[in-house]
């Protein structure tokens, strides 16, 4: 079975292109907002769209995002609320949306009744930032069962056996972390993400985005450069929900044209 991350990531390689991964927390500002900004990415070209479960202690996120992750759970956000928009956005526009959560949510739910309630909805895949290499064999399997992928992160730090071990579970495509820290919007590339992408090739087919603190199109161009297949940009776009609130959907998916286009503009 060809899932529907698998087909996009195809679909960039077969035409040369490279992708756009927007991340946008739910419920921030509100769920309709949500929907709406889930729409305007997916118009603005994304490839897929990260959906934020937010989780009350966000660790691996700066200020920006743990800021969105408040917001939304001062309005009584549940993982069902988030699941239920993500479904309306994809029965609306098609895009593959993951699930981007802690493991503490989905486990409060239930592994398998996540996979299920995921599948129903028409989500493409999870992504848990905290899940160990070692725990996710039965996560991962019981997504692929309904036709999910399940991302995995990789760090700057990890050796390539590391990254294979990794890489034995995930599917769809690895979240390459460009720079050891949290989550936020930085002036330039971390040198550490040539290194890291070289490491991940030499041990995985799998498609590679790369995230942490790509905020621009020059960015963007030079991690296209490097070897991704795809950027993950999230606080760059959610400080422009924080700034814009009801009105955020036409500016990120102005902001998101502009990074779709970049790749055939000149450096």
């Amino acid at each position: 079975m060809t899932t529907r991350l698998q087909q996009a990531f195809k679909y960039l390689r077969e035409t040369g292109g490279k992708g756009v991964v927007p991340y946008i927390t739910a419920g921030d500002p509100d769920l309709d907002t949500t929907y709406e900004l889930l729409v305007a990415l997916a118009r603005g070209g994304a490839t897929a769209i990260e959906l934020g479960v937010p989780f009350s202690d966000p660790a691996a996120d700066g200020p920006v995002i743990q800021r969105a992750c408040e917001r939304a759970l001062a309005h009584g956000i549940k993982l069902n609320d988030v699941i239920a928009t993500a479904g309306r956005a994809v029965k609306a526009t098609g895009i593959p949306i993951v699930l981007f959560s802690y493991l503490n949510p989905l486990l409060r739910h239930g592994l398998e009744n996540l996979a299920q309630d995921a599948a129903d909805a028409g989500l493409a895949g999870v992504l848990v930032t905290d899940l160990p290499a070692e725990s996710a064999r039965g996560f991962s399997q019981a997504l692929q069962q309904r036709g999910l992928d399940l991302v995995s992160l990789v760090a700057p730090t990890s050796t390539e056996p590391r990254i294979a071990q990794i890489a034995e579970h995930a599917t769809g495509f690895l979240y390459a972390i460009s720079v050891t820290g949290v989550t936020g919007a930085r002036q330039q590339l971390s040198a550490d993400a040539s290194s890291l992408l070289q490491r991940i090739r030499r041990v995985t087919q799998l498609p590679v985005a790369v995230g942490f603190g790509i905020s621009n199109a020059e960015q963007a161009r030079e991690a296209w450069a490097q070897g991704a297949d795809a950027v993950i940009v999230g606080s760059a776009i959610v400080r422009k929900i924080e700034e814009f609130g009801a009105q955020a959907p036409e500016q990120v998916e102005r902001f998101v044209r502009e990074l779709v286009a970049a790749q055939t503009a000149e450096a």
